[in-house]
C-alpha cells in the first residue's frame, strides 16, 4: 500500500493487546488507512459501526483488529458451549470468506483464538467436524451458516462480535432474508459489537443497520465512484467482428501478468476463455457454476501471477481483493453504471494506479451515456488501431447461433450472477456463424407402421376431422358422451327422479 494512501494514525497508538500487535507487525501494518483511522477508535470503544468503503481500502483489517481486541479483552460468556463461536463474520461470496479467513490467520497468529470457515461447494463433513470441535471466530456465507445452525452444529447465542461485509452485495444476491434469519438468532444488539461495511450505504442497507444494530455510527470513506480518479481509462468503439481481434492484439502487446476481462454473461466468459487459450494466452473464466476447488485454485494462481488473465462476470467484480491487477478490460460494457465502477476498481488498489480499457461494441454501447453520467466525466476515446487487430484462431464453440444487432430481439441479460441468456452474445464470434443465424425448416417425417416399421404416407383427414386431429363440432363429442356415461354410475335422467333426503339436525 502506498504511503500516500495512509494517515498519520499509528496502530501502536491504539493501545491494542500485545498478541494482536505482534500480528500487525507480521503483516507490516504500521499506519492506518482512512477507514481504519475513522472506525477503529470508535469500535475499540464498543461503538457499532456502519462504514462505507470499497474492498482494498483496508476495511478487512479494520474490523478484524476491532474483533480480536474485543474477544481478547472481554470475558467468555458463562453460558457458552463448545460449538458456540464468539464472533461471526458473514460475507456474500465464498471467495471473500476465504480471503477474510486468510487475513485473520495472519493478524491473529499470536492470539490463540481458533478460526473456522463455513461456505458451500466443498468439504461439508470436514467443515462440520472442525466446527463441532469448537471455534472462536466463524467466517462464512449465509447459506452454509444457516445450514450448520439448523443442524445444531453451531450455536449462535454466544456471539460477542458480528461483522457484515459487503452488505449491499448481499442484497444484490438475494441473501437479505438469510441475513435477517441469522441476526434473529444472535444475542440482543446491545450485547454484542456490530460492524457493517458496504460499498454504498443505500437506504436498504441503512434500514438493516438501524434494525439490527445498536445506534451505529456512520463512517463514509471515499465514495466508490471516486476511485475512478486513479484509473487511466480509455474506450474503443470496435465492430463486433473486431472485438475479439482487438482483445487478443492488446493482450499480446501488453504481455499480461495479471489482467481481468469482464463480460456480461457466463457463456460469453466461456467463449472468451476458449478464444484466448486458443491464441496462446493463459486465461481462465470464473463464474458461479465453476466447482469451488477450481475457483480457489484459479484465484490462487491469479494472485501468484501464474494465471495471466482472469475472465468473469460481475459476480467476480466485488469482494475480491487481488493486489497488483494491472489492467481491467470491459469486453462488454456493463448495463449498470455502478458495475462499471466496481469492475475498474479491481485495479488501482490502495492508492496505486491502473488501466481500464472498455469496448463500446454495437450491442452494449447504449450503456455508455449512463456510465459517463454516473462517473461525472467523458471517457477518452481511442481509434481502433489496425495494427492491433490480431489474426486469430476462432474456437469451434464460436460457431453456435448468436444474437445479431438489429434482428428485432433483445437478449435477456444474466445480471450480476453471470447467468446464461438466450441468444446472448459478446459480439465477438458472429463473423463465421451467419449461416446459423436462422433455423432451417424441417420436413415433416413420414408415419411409421409400428408392426412393419415401413414408412407409410400420411392418411388424408377423415370427414369431420380437421388436419390437426381435432373432431369437428357436429353435435355432442365422443369425449362428452364418455364422461356422462361414467358419472357416478347412473344415467343422467335417473338423477332427477331420485328423491333427495333433507339434512337432519344431527
Amino acid at each position: 500500500m502506498s504511503d500516500s494512501h495512509l494517515t498519520d494514525v499509528s496502530f501502536s497508538n491504539l493501545h491494542l493487546p500485545e498478541t494482536l500487535q505482534k500480528g500487525l507487525a507480521d503483516a507490516s501494518f504500521e499506519r492506518c488507512t482512512p477507514i481504519q483511522a475513522q472506525t477503529l477508535p470508535q469500535a475499540l470503544a464498543g461503538i457499532d459501526i456502519a462504514g462505507q468503503a470499497q474492498t482494498g481500502t483496508g476495511k478487512t483489517a479494520a474490523f478484524l483488529v476491532a474483533l480480536y481486541a474485543r474477544l481478547l479483552r472481554e470475558p467468555i460468556p458463562a453460558s457458552r458451549t463448545l460449538n458456540a463461536p464468539r464472533a461471526l463474520v458473514v460475507a456474500p461470496t465464498r471467495e471473500l470468506a476465504v480471503q477474510i479467513h486468510r487475513d485473520a490467520e495472519v493478524l491473529g497468529s499470536h492470539t490463540g483464538l481458533r478460526l473456522g470457515l463455513a461456505f458451500g461447494g466443498v468439504d461439508y463433513e470436514k467443515q462440520r467436524l472442525h466446527l463441532e470441535q469448537g471455534v472462536d471466530i466463524l467466517m462464512g456465507t449465509p447459506g452454509r451458516i444457516i445450514d450448520f445452525a439448523k443442524q445444531h452444529v453451531i450455536d449462535l447465542r454466544s456471539v460477542q462480535v458480528l461483522v457484515l461485509d459487503e452488505a449491499d452485495r448481499m442484497f444484490d444476491l438475494g441473501f437479505i432474508a438469510d441475513i435477517r434469519y441469522i441476526l434473529r438468532r444472535l444475542p440482543a444488539p446491545g450485547d454484542r459489537l456490530n460492524m457493517l461495511f458496504s460499498a454504498t450505504l443505500s437506504q436498504r442497507v441503512l434500514e438493516l443497520a438501524y434494525e439490527h444494530m445498536n445506534e451505529p455510527t456512520l463512517v463514509r470513506i471515499e465514495p466508490d465512484k471516486m476511485t475512478v480518479d486513479r484509473v487511466r481509462q480509455v474506450i474503443y468503439y470496435p465492430s463486433n467482428d473486431e472485438k475479439p481481434r482487438l482483445l487478443v492484439g492488446l493482450l499480446k502487446q501488453m504481455d499480461p501478468r495479471r489482467s481481468m476481462v469482464f463480460v456480461n454473461t457466463r457463456r460469453a466468459a466461456e467463449d472468451i476463455e476458449a478464444l484466448l487459450r486458443g491464441n496462446g494466452i493463459n486465461a481462465e473464466a470464473i463464474s458461479g457454476d465453476v466447482p469451488q476447488r477450481k475457483r480457489l485454485r484459479m484465484l490462487r494462481d491469479f494472485h501468484e501471477g501464474t494465471l495471466a488473465v482472469l475472465i468473469g462476470t460481475d459476480v467476480a467484480s466485488r469482494g475480491l481483493h487481488i493486489p497488483d491487477v494491472s489492467h481491467v478490460f470491459n469486453y462488454d460494457l456493463p448495463q449498470d453504471p455502478e458495475d462499471y465502477v466496481h469492475r475498474i476498481g479491481r485495479t488501482a488498489r490502495a492508492g496505486q494506479e491502473g488501466d481500464a480499457i472498455s469496448f463500446g461494441c454495437e450491442e452494449y454501447v447504449m450503456s455508455m451515456p449512463d456510465i459517463e453520467a454516473y462517473i461525472g466525466r467523458k471517457l477518452p476515446v481511442a481509434a481502433v488501431p489496425l495494427d492491433m487487430l490480431a489474426e486469430i484462431t476462432l474456437p469451434e464453440r464460436s460457431h453456435r447461433p448468436r444474437f445479431r444487432p438489429g434482428s428485432g430481439s433483445r437478449p435477456s441479460h444474466g445480471g450480476g450472477n453471470g447467468g446464461r441468456r438466450t441468444g446472448g452474445s459478446s459480439g465477438g464470434f458472429r463473423g463465421r456463424s451467419s449461416q446459423h443465424s436462422r433455423p432451417q425448416e424441417r420436413p415433416t417425417p413420414p408415419l411409421v407402421n409400428p408392426t412393419t416399421s415401413h414408412s407409410m404416407p400420411a392418411a388424408p383427414p377423415s370427414p369431420g376431422v380437421n388436419p390437426a386431429g381435432a373432431v369437428a363440432a357436429q353435435g355432442e363429442t365422443p369425449r362428452r358422451k364418455r364422461r356422462r356415461r361414467g358419472g357416478r354410475g347412473k344415467p343422467a335422467g335417473d338423477a332427477a327422479a331420485t328423491p333427495v333426503s333433507p339434512p337432519t339436525s344431527e
